[in-house]
C-alpha cells in the first residue's frame, strides 16, 4: 500500500466509539489531529474527543461514507465490519488496513486456518456442524473440548465446555443459527499475549509479553513484564503471521502456555487490545499511540517499559464496590472510560500500577478489588 503521510491538522476517522476509539482519539489528539467517530451508541466514550460525532449503526453504507468523506484516513476499534461495506470502504477511501485480514480474522475457522498456513502452532481444532462431528473430535483428541462460535464471539460468549457426551447431549449448541469450530481443550499453565504496531511501509515494534488472567472468560489482569519469559519464542510466531497476513497498525496476538511449556497462538485482535492499556503510563509509547502512528506512517520509537505494571479491568460490578474509592489510592491511575449504561460484567474502566515489586502490588489490588463495601 502506498503510504500517505498526514500532518497534523488532518482528520482521523474511526469506525467505533467505545473504549478504545477514546483512547485512540485521546492519542491522535495529542499529536495535533482532527477526530470523527461514527458509532451507533449516541453517548459512546469517544464522542467525547472528537470533532465530528456520527450516530449511526456500523452497517449504516451511508453514513460510514460520509465519515470517509470528511476524513483523510480510516481505522476502526471494532473489526467486525460487514465484509461488502469493508471492500466498498477500502476500494474508495483511505484505509491502510485493508480488508483482507479482517475479513480473515473475523471468522475462527478461516484464522485459525491462516494461523496454521502461517506455520505458527495452534491448538488442534475441526470447522463442527453436527454433534457427531464432535463426538469424532473426541474420539480423535479426546475430552474435553470447546465449541466456539465462528464469528460474533467476544469475552467467552458463544462458547461451550464440553467434557462428555452427555454435556453434548445437553449444551443446546444451535447449529442451525451459526458455525461453530470444536478445538481441544488444553490444561494452561498460563495465557500470555504480544501486542505489536506495524506501520504502512513495514516498520514494527513490539511491547513487552503480557501474562493475562481471566475470569468469567473476562481479561481480569494483565501483568507486565509476564513472569514466564516466552517473548523471544512469541516474536518468532508473530514473525511467521505477520508474513501470511497484512497487518497495518496496533494488534494484538494472545497465546495459549501449555502445563507441558507448548506456546500455542489462541487469537489475534487486529486493533489496539485491553491486555495493552498499562502501556498508556509503563511505556515510552501507548499502544494507541503506535497505532496513530503506524496508520500514517511516521516513524516509531523503539518500546521500553518505564516500571513494571499491573493492570486491573474494572468491571460494572467493581466500580459497584469502589465507587468511592477509586481516587483514594495515590498510585492507582484511574481511568473510567464514561459509559453510561452500567453493567456487572460490562467493562466501565480499568486501573493500571506501576512497580517495583510486582507480587506485593498483585496481592494489594486482589485486596483492593475484591474488598466488599460496607
Amino acid at each position: 500500500m502506498t503510504s500517505v503521510k498526514l500532518a497534523p491538522g488532518a482528520t482521523i476517522g474511526i469506525i467505533g466509539g467505545g473504549q478504545l476509539g477514546k483512547m485512540m482519539a485521546q492519542s491522535a489528539l495529542r499529536m495535533g489531529y482532527r477526530v470523527a467517530v461514527l458509532d451507533p451508541s449516541e453517548d459512546a466514550p469517544a464522542k467525547a474527543t472528537s470533532h465530528h460525532f456520527i450516530n449511526a449503526a456500523f452497517g449504516d453504507l451511508e453514513a460510514l461514507k460520509s465519515l470517509c468523506g470528511m476524513s483523510d484516513v480510516i481505522t476502526y476499534e471494532f473489526e467486525n465490519i460487514d465484509a461488502e461495506i469493508l471492500h466498498t470502504l477500502v476500494d474508495d477511501y483511505y484505509v491502510p488496513q485493508g480488508a483482507k485480514t479482517v475479513l480473515t480474522l473475523q471468522n475462527r475457522e478461516t484464522e485459525k486456518q491462516a494461523i496454521k498456513d502461517s506455520g505458527a502452532r495452534i491448538v488442534p481444532y475441526e470447522k463442527v456442524e453436527t454433534p457427531d462431528a464432535i463426538r469424532a473430535f473426541m474420539e480423535t483428541h479426546g475430552a474435553p473440548v470447546i465449541v466456539k462460535t465462528a464469528t460474533g464471539g467476544y469475552d467467552g460468549k458463544g462458547q461451550y465446555l464440553i467434557e462428555s457426551g452427555a454435556d453434548l447431549d445437553s449444551a443446546g449448541i444451535p447449529f442451525d443459527e451459526t458455525e461453530f469450530v470444536v478445538e481441544k481443550y488444553i490444561t494452561l499453565e498460563r495465557e500470555v499475549s504480544l501486542t505489536i504496531a506495524r506501520s504502512v511501509s513495514g516498520q514494527v515494534i513490539y511491547f513487552p509479553l503480557q501474562e493475562n488472567l481471566h475470569k468469567d472468560q473476562i481479561l481480569y489482569r494483565t501483568i507486565v513484564p509476564s513472569r514466564v519469559d516466552y517473548a523471544e519464542q512469541a516474536q518468532k510466531e508473530a514473525e511467521r503471521i505477520m508474513k501470511a497476513l497484512h497487518f497495518t497498525g496496533a494488534f494484538t496476538i494472545e497465546f495459549f502456555v501449555a502445563e507441558d511449556g507448548t506456546l500455542y497462538v489462541n487469537e489475534i485482535a487486529p486493533r489496539p487490545h485491553n491486555s495493552g492499556h498499562y502501556s498508556i503510563e509503563a511505556c515510552n509509547i501507548s499502544q494507541f499511540d503506535a497505532h496513530v502512528l503506524s496508520i500514517l506512517d511516521h516513524p516509531m520509537p523503539e518500546v521500553y517499559l518505564h516500571q513494571d505494571a499491573v493492570m486491573m479491568n474494572l468491571l460494572g460490578a467493581d466500580l459497584d464496590r469502589l465507587d468511592g474509592e477509586l481516587f483514594t489510592h495515590p498510585e492507582w491511575n484511574v481511568h473510567v472510560y464514561g459509559k453510561t449504561d452500567r453493567k456487572p460484567a460490562r467493562k466501565m474502566g480499568h486501573v493500571t500500577v506501576l512497580t517495583d515489586d510486582l507480587e506485593q502490588t498483585i496481592d494489594a489490588l486482589d485486596r483492593d478489588f475484591l474488598k466488599e463495601t460496607v
